[in-house]
């Protein structure tokens, strides 16, 4: 599902830039694709709840973006009903506890969410938290900006999905920093560090940075839970 969501983003950032151009050729030629690949991401069936939640988001998206074509609000809004009911239906899996095999009792605090139980992505929590918060896969790429991050970045949430880190922060403080803190998490370690930002008028401030590893239910590290102060 992530490569779709890429291909889906590369799409409409091309035909950004040819509206910008004023290719209108362009424009009619890519806009071809563009509905095969929502058809493609709608089919597809999410593997894990972050998944879930990023179709969701999808769908809601598709509704605000055409909100004055009530044809088209109804189809949504049946897709979105179709999605609710394939994952939480009466037949549907639980992702609101993991399966038996797949349980682990550890104390709260050493407790690392992971995709399958319920517990990670909560949408009504991270997005109404002040922090920045972000899922980077082990490629350093995004797969999930709450309101906080996307805002600071100036970018939508879908806009961020399949994007490098390095993109964001420069390949040089990437190289530097970020990337060595990313590996140690995608070992398995907890990392807890700040850094310092520029504030304006030649002032700086102090920024904390936690990783969390993200985890499949087999207990493989699968990404990188990441919160950062605003």
């Amino acid at each position: 599902m992530l490569e779709l969501f890429r291909a889906f983003s590369l799409r409409c950032a091309q035909i950004e830039e040819a509206i910008r151009r004023g290719d209108d050729q362009r424009v009619m030629s890519l806009d071809r694709h563009v509905e095969p690949l929502v058809e493609a991401i709608l089919a597809c069936r999410a593997g894990n709840l972050l998944e879930v939640y990023m179709q969701l988001q999808f769908v809601s998206q598709l509704v605000a973006q055409d909100a004055d074509d009530s044809a088209s609000v109804r189809e949504h809004t049946a897709v979105l009903s179709y999605l609710l009911d394939r994952y939480f239906g009466t037949h549907a899996p639980d992702w609101r506890v993991p399966s038996p095999q797949d349980a682990r009792i550890e104390p709260p605090a050493a407790y690392v969410p992971d995709t399958d139980n319920g517990q990670f992505l909560n949408a009504a929590i991270l997005e109404s938290l002040p922090d920045r918060i972000a899922v980077l896969t082990r490629d350093y790429r995004y797969l999930y900006s709450n309101a906080a991050n996307s805002a600071y970045l100036n970018r939508k949430p879908m806009e961020l999905i399949g994007h490098h880190l390095s993109e964001f922060i420069g390949e040089e403080r990437f190289a530097a920093c970020a990337k060595q803190k990313l590996d140690a998490c995608f070992a398995g370690e907890e990392i807890d560090y700040t850094y310092e930002r520029s504030a304006g008028g030649g002032a700086s401030r102090q920024i904390r940075c936690r990783m969390s590893p993200l985890r499949d239910a087999g207990g493989t590290v699968i990404g990188a839970l990441i919160v950062m102060d605003r």
